[in-house]
C-alpha cells in the first residue's frame, strides 16, 4: 500500500526523492519507502538524516518505514541511528511477507527506538501519531 491510498494524504506536506527512495513528510512524522535492494547504512542515509533534522530540528517525530521493497538496515550501524536520533519517539515498520516481519523482530534487538511492526500503513501510522501525543 502507498502513502496515497490511506486517509493520511491529505495531510502530506512535502515528498522527497533521495538515493535511497522516497520520503514522505507529514507535521509530525515521516513515511520512508526504500529502493529494492538497498543496504541502509549510517553513511548512505546522511541525506535523509539531514532532511529529518531540517523538517523536525529537535521537536520529537515518528518515523513509518513502509517497507514496500526489500531492503536491509546495517545492523552495526544501530548505535549511530540510536544516538543520532534522540527525538525519535515512534519507529513503525509496515512488512508485506512473513520473512520481512522476521527481519523486523531481528533489528529490534538492536535498535532503542519505540519500536512496533504492522501490516497495515493506515495502522502504524496511526500508532505513531497516537504516541506522539501522550
Amino acid at each position: 500500500m502507498s502513502i496515497i491510498d490511506t486517509s493520511h494524504k491529505d495531510q502530506l506536506l512535502k515528498m522527497e526523492v533521495v538515493d535511497l527512495g522516497k520520503l514522505y513528510f507529514f507535521k509530525t512524522f515521516l513515511v520512508a519507502e526504500f529502493n529494492e535492494g538497498i543496504t541502509v547504512t549510517f553513511e548512505n542515509f546522511d541525506v535523509v538524516r539531514f532532511l529529518i533534522k531540517t523538517h523536525y530540528k529537535d521537536s520529537e517525530f515518528g518515523f513509518v518505514a513502509n517497507r514496500i521493497h526489500s531492503y536491509s538496515i546495517a545492523i552495526n550501524d544501530a548505535p549511530l541511528f540510536n544516538s543520532t536520533f534522540k527525538n525519535l519517539k515512534a519507529y513503525a515498520s509496515v512488512t508485506y511477507s512473513f520473512f520481512a516481519s522476521k527481519v523486523f523482530e531481528m533489528e529490534n534487538h538492536f535498535f532503542d527506538f519505540n519500536r512496533q511492526n504492522f501490516n497495515d500503513l493506515d495502522e502504524a501510522i496511526n500508532w505513531v501519531k497516537g504516541n506522539l501525543e501522550t
